[in-house]
Parts: structure tokens; C-alpha cells; sequence
């Protein structure tokens, strides 16, 4: 969103009035750098005006860009300068310049969310700061991409089914449990393609800490600038699957296994129905690719395979492979907040980019638990990976029941326990309903609880998950506010089984 003249709101670059146009058409590029490997989407989105919002009615790939292996300098930063060039290169074959991109998401995981290189990387970017929405993507998160963009959780809504998206990638195996379009569990450890790197003579070029413990596990001596032994090499694959294999059945975990864990084990051992294989590992999984890549990719692939055969689930391909944690695209929609509002202070607004969470709040009791709200607002943010997140959040609550001030006071209460983190920091506290009650919170957070942080509690707003929003300041004419919601929209692509050439992410 540009601004506004004469009351109307404008999209984008091309100064469009969403008061007169049914359709609005974008041009979104999705970005993922990675630890191992890096990759650019590009689309273009149909929106259709739905009420008082725009929805994406269609998604066209432009063009999927091949998957670099992340560059990296001698001192095992992030090159930039390499890959400013390939994303220069991917402009170029996509036909699209920066100045024609509406709207766009960048997604940075493993070592890429560094603070050094995230600096860099977003210098690359820096020209379309007010386009792109920026996610450093911990563990949970992108555990939680991958079970989106993998298919997985839209699978178990549509076969009715306990469905687990495993992604393993170069340096990491990322696990999630869906059930009802929802994920359920997560957990991720050290296990990946790339824990122990060879170039293309077959030396060793880069030994992570988690390849060396498993190496030392298995007695396999490792050096850099030295050819591994290659049954050194099977032992320590086939050690690396007993791993990866224990970890998905639950919490009773080995000594070695635990300390390879970056979240915590999975609560449940019930087995699942269906399992999917995303990540650069996927792409041998499902046979879409044979050629290696100096990495375990292959064998570990093998090894893996044949432990979930024998384990019992049934093995369905993803919607999206390798490909499963890029964000396809940010999509812009647009709503207004104005029957019963508050902010304080005004100058408070606007607010840009914030990440929305949407916890599982107890709200259909007459008396509500304080803990139990707080509780489930900090699980909300550790699953979105913001639990000490350095900027605001908008919290998305659905409203039941009576406004008693009992009621009120004991949803403030949770709520302001469940952010205190962020709220200590002196940040905002954003509250964003779906009913007429945003006014009546919001004074009571502010008079009641004698809030000193910032407050804007707006309502009328449906959001979900992976949304970000704008907030725009209060509208002289209405006292409404705009607001610009941007979904991350998981890719829907025609490259699912093509003859390319996929590299390990």
C-alpha cells in the first residue's frame, strides 16, 4: 500500500483504488536462503474482491529458479556478492525487474539467520524493504513451512488422517504431526545431507559438529582436505537413519539421539497413517534425482527409505519437494477496523510487517482461566518461533461469550502473562478480534491493568497463521484504521516431477 488520497485506499506501486476495481493483479516473488542451498519464486496473483477484502483467486509461476548451493567466503559467511548476483540473474530470466514486484517474502533458515549474514542478505533487498515481508525461520518454524508447503497438513484434512511430513535437508531433519489441517508435534535434530561436505574429488571440504560426533560415534576418522573411507562413510549414514528413525517414534530417545534434538522430542509414539518426505533428501526419496551432489544425500536417502517401509505407515508423495519451505508469494489483502477500536497512543500507528500467532484460547467458559490463556498464547508463540521475539506481534483471538468485567479482566490478564516477553521490552501490545469487543478490550488493558506499553486493539479483522499485517493510521473521516493483511501463500506449481536439476536445501 502506497498511501491514500481522498479517502481511498491505493495498492502497491500503481497507485490502484480498491474502492473501484474487483480484481487487482500482482507481481510476488518468494525467496529462501538457506544454510545449503538458496532459491527464488516468482508469481503472479489474481485477487478478487470477496466483501470488504481481496482474496487470491489464481496463482501463475513465472519462473522457479534452479537451487544454488549457498556461497559461502573462507570464513564461512555468507558470500553476498555471489548471491546478489545470482539473484540479479533470476530477475533477468524471470523477465521482471524490482520496481515491477508488488509484494514478496524472504525466508532465511539455518545459518543464513545469523545476525552477520542476515545483514548482508538483507542489503540485497534493501531497495524493496516496504514490499517484502522478512521471516527468520527457527526450527519450529520451519518445520511448520515445510508441513504447509509439503501438502501435509492439507492432506490430513482431506483424507481424515495422522499425517507426518518429514523434511530433511543439509544440515537439519525437521518432523511435524497433522491432524485436521493442524500441526500437532514437532521436533527437529542435527541430521542432514550436508553435515559432512566433499568436493568434487571427494575430499572432505566442511565437517559440522553434528557430522563430527556421529563420525566419532562410528569411529570414521574425518579431516578437511582428506578422502573419507567409504565404508567409514556407510557406517556413519546408516548411524545418522537409526537416528533420524528413533526420533520419529516418540519421546523414549537414546543418549546420542537426544543430543542431536534443536526442539523437543515428539510427545505421542502413535504411529501415523501417511508420511511424506520433503527437503533436497525428498528429491532421491521419491526418485526425481540420482545425481550427488558431494554429500550423504543419496545413501542417506536409501537408508531412510527403507526404515519407514519397514516401520508401516504409508509413503505419499508431497505437494512440493525440495521446495516445501519456500514462500511462494505474499498476497495483500485488505480490511478495515473501525466499529469499536482503541489506540494509545495515536501516534502508536502505523505499524508494518507484524507477525499474526492465533492461540488456542479456553474462551467458551463462563469463568475464564487465567494460566490456561497464558499458557496457550506462549505455545502459540514458540510454535511461530517468536517466544523472545526483539518486535511486536499481533495476537488474533476469536471472542465467545459475554464482555463481563470479570471475563475481560481474566482474558487481559493471560494475555498480557502470555506476552510478557515481548511486552517487558516496552513493545506495543496488538490485539486484533473478529467481533465488535476491540474498544472494550483495549481500555481494559490500558485503564485496568494500567498498561504503560503501547496499545492498539482493533477488531471486525479475521486473520490466521503466516499472515503479517499493516496497520495504518487512525482515518481522520471515520476514525477507522486500515489494515493490510499479507498471507504467505505456499506454492502450487507445475514442477513437481519435472526433469531439472534439484540440489540439497
Amino acid at each position: 500500500m502506497k498511501g491514500t488520497e481522498g479517502g481511498r485506499v491505493f495498492f502497491s506501486n500503481v497507485r490502484r483504488s480498491l474502492e473501484v476495481e474487483d480484481e487487482i493483479r500482482l507481481v510476488s516473488v518468494g525467496v529462501d536462503i538457506g544454510s545449503s542451498t538458496s532459491h527464488l519464486v516468482f508469481s503472479r496473483l489474481l485477487l478478487e474482491r470477496l466483501d470488504n477484502r481481496y482474496v487470491v483467486s489464481e496463482r501463475e509461476v513465472l519462473h522457479e529458479s534452479e537451487v544454488l548451493l549457498t556461497p559461502y567466503t573462507e570464513d564461512q559467511s555468507i558470500d553476498a556478492d555471489a548471491l546478489r548476483a545470482f539473484v540479479d540473474r533470476q530477475y533477468a530470466l524471470a523477465n521482471v525487474t524490482p520496481e515491477q514486484v508488488d509484494s514478496g517474502a524472504l525466508i532465511l533458515t539455518g545459518v543464513a539467520v545469523r545476525r552477520r549474514n542476515a545483514r548482508a542478505i538483507g542489503e540485497l533487498f534493501a531497495a524493496q524493504a516496504g514490499k517484502f515481508v522478512s521471516v527468520s525461520a527457527g526450527d519450529a518454524l520451519e518445520a511448520t513451512l515445510a508441513a504447509f508447503g509439503s501438502g501435509a497438513a492439507a492432506r490430513s484434512i482431506r483424507e481424515g488422517a495422522r499425517v507426518m511430513n518429514i523434511d530433511i535437508g543439509g544440515g537439519t531433519s525437521k518432523i511435524a504431526v497433522c491432524e485436521g489441517g493442524a500441526v500437532l508435534e514437532l521436533s527437529a535434530l542435527d541430521i542432514g545431507a550436508r553435515v559432512v561436505a566433499l568436493d568434487a574429488s571427494g575430499c572432505v571440504q566442511r565437517i559440522e559438529e553434528a557430522g563430527a560426533r556421529l563420525a566419532a560415534e562410528v569411529g570414521l576418522p574425518l579431516a578437511v582436505g582428506a578422502v573419507p573411507d567409504a565404508a567409514g562413510l556407510q557406517r556413519l549414514v546408516e548411524r545418522m537413519a537409526e537416528r533420524l528413525f528413533e526420533a520419529l517414534q516418540g519421546p523414549a530417545l537414546s543418549a546420542g539421539t537426544a543430543a542431536l534434538l534443536r526442539l523437543e522430542p515428539l510427545v505421542s509414539a502413535r504411529l501415523p497413517d501417511v508420511i511424506c518426505f520433503s527437503g533436497g533428501v525428498s528429491e532421491y526419496i521419491y526418485g526425481r534425482e540420482a545425481q550427488a551432489y558431494g554429500d550423504l544425500g543419496p545413501a542417506l536417502a536409501r537408508e531412510i527409505l527403507q526404515r519407514v517401509q519397514a516401520w508401516g505407515p504409508r509413503i505419499e508423495p508431497p505437494d512440493q519437494g525440495i521446495r516445501a519451505t519456500v514462500i511462494g508469494a505474499s498476497q495483500y489483502t485488505i480490511q478495515v477496523s473501525g466499529s469499536t477500536i482503541f489506540v494509545e497512543p495515536q501516534a502508536t500507528l502505523p505499524l508494518r510487517n507484524l507477525p499474526v500467532i492465533t492461540p488456542v484460547l479456553p474462551l467458551d467458559h463462563e469463568q475464564l482461566d487465567v494460566d490456561a490463556i497464558a499458557a496457550g498464547v506462549r505455545a502459540a508463540l514458540r510454535r511461530m518461533d517468536m517466544l523472545l521475539s526483539d518486535q511486536p506481534v499481533a495476537l488474533c483471538y476469536r471472542w465467545q461469550g459475554s464482555a463481563t468485567y470479570a471475563r475481560l479482566d481474566a482474558f487481559c490478564r493471560g494475555i498480557l502473562a502470555g506476552l510478557s516477553q515481548i511486552l517487558d521490552q516496552g513493545l506495543p501490545l496488538v490485539l486484533v478480534g473478529d467481533g465488535d469487543i476491540g474498544g472494550l478490550v483495549g481500555i481494559h488493558a490500558h485503564s485496568e491493568r494500567q498498561m504503560t506499553n503501547p496499545v492498539v486493539s482493533i477488531d471486525g479483522i479475521v486473520l490466521q497463521e503466516f499472515d503479517f499485517i499493516d496497520i495504518g493510521a487512525l482515518l481522520d473521516t471515520s476514525g477507522a484504521v486500515p489494515v493490510v493483511i499479507k498471507s504467505l501463500v505456499f506454492p502450487q506449481t507445475a514442477a513437481l516431477g519435472r526433469d531439472e536439476v534439484h540440489r540439497l536445501r
